[in-house]
């Protein structure tokens, strides 16, 4: 969740994160570099160069960009300084082609031990630790769990207004299969201790709770706990959306889901059909239950042989790519057959970090779970 970072330790002074509006806006300069390059190498006469344009895109484009969208781009600006020069007769000798051609090709060059720089040291240590102690509090699941096939992944984000309270986690237990994903408001080192109160919380309540609701309330007293010891005004406002699923002992064919808040899940078929998991009766995120909302109740549902629940948090479904456009999982998702959770999540992945044209700019945490054929 992007709201609420966390302040500096010690005072110091924090610049503000930039807006993912002006992230995009930034974001496109590179392509309307090359764009405003051909259209004044159309346009302009013979003795004219349009090689400040291409020259410019890729520098743009390093610091902003995953590695292959600068590549991308490096390629697009000096292809098309290639053909404003040789085909269009931009520059008025051959020599002066060359030089063009090559100056250009030698700041593509150049952008790509940019961007390499860039992200070498881009994360600053604050970050690392956020990140590394996030993934120690979120461990691999078991591949099978009482006959169901599991997989996790999580993915930090690209920047340091990016890492947060993402978690997940999934447990057999007297009940069933129970299993929480959830995003935990702000960034840095508090939201991932608040993401250890929910985790911990959670693998005691999923086995002592009889229902969801039940596990869902431990959460919030919990978390409601860990706001009372915070200090700092922002730890008053702590909440965290989260979504808890079972799979009742000896039912293999039942899911229960219980949103508080969190996007919805997937259910995929094995022969391609899909179905948004969306709550008849949506809950408020948990830590807030003080204002008198609603807390949601269980949606139960029919879970066929062969099907993957898919669980995600908010880093997947607002992923954006260059124009500004959000990842939307159930086009992108419908119609594929995954024959098991892990090579779902790695196409998942694979596929937001192609829409975003690298890293991205929220952490992404999933957990899968797929019923066997012929149970």
């Amino acid at each position: 969740m992007r709201d609420g970072a966390a302040p500096p330790e010690g005072g110091g002074e924090r610049r503000a994160p930039v807006s993912p509006a002006v992230r995009r806006l930034v974001g496109r300069v590179p392509l309307l570099l090359i764009i405003g390059g051909l259209a004044f190498g159309m346009a302009a006469p013979p003795g004219c160069t349009a090689a400040p344009f291409f020259a410019a895109a890729p520098p743009v484009a390093a610091p902003l960009s995953s590695l292959r969208t600068t590549a991308l781009t490096a390629l697009a600006a000096t292809l098309g300084e290639i053909w404003t020069v040789v085909y269009r007769g931009a520059a008025p000798s051959r020599g002066a082609a060359v030089t063009e051609i090559a100056l250009v090709l030698a700041v593509s060059l150049l952008a790509l031990a940019l961007h390499r720089v860039v992200r070498a040291g881009g994360h600053p240590a604050a970050v690392q630790e956020a990140a590394a102690a996030q993934r120690a509090v979120l461990p691999t699941p078991p591949a099978r769990l009482a006959g169901f096939a599991v997989a996790a992944r999580y993915r930090g984000a690209r920047a340091a207004s990016g890492t947060g309270g993402d978690l997940y986690a999934v447990q057999d237990t007297p009940h069933g299969v129970r299993l929480i994903v959830g995003d935990v408001r702000g960034k840095g080192l508090p939201a991932v201790a608040s993401a250890m109160t929910v985790l911990g919380a959670f693998r005691e309540a999923a086995d002592q709770e009889a229902s969801l609701e039940a596990v869902a309330e431990r959460l919030e007293r919990a978390l409601e706990r860990e706001r009372e010891r915070g200090e700092g005004p922002d730890r008053s406002e702590d909440f965290a959306t989260a979504l808890l699923a079972e799979l009742p002992a000896g039912e293999p064919s039942v899911l229960r889901v219980l949103n508080r808040g969190h996007p919805a899940p997937l259910l995929l078929a094995p022969d391609g059909g899909l179905r948004e998991l969306l709550p008849a009766e949506p809950g408020l995120p948990l830590g807030m239950s003080a204002v008198g909302g609603r807390t949601g109740r269980p949606d139960e549902t029919f879970f066929p042989a062969g099907a993957l629940l898919l669980c995600f948090t908010d880093g997947v479904s607002a992923a954006r790519d260059l124009f500004g456009r959000s990842y939307h999982p159930p086009g992108r998702l419908r119609g594929g057959r995954f024959p098991g959770p892990d090579v779902l999540l790695d196409t998942l992945v694979e596929d937001v970090t192609r829409h975003t044209g690298g890293e991205p700019a929220d952490d992404l945490a999933l957990l899968a779970v797929q019923r066997p054929m012929g149970e």
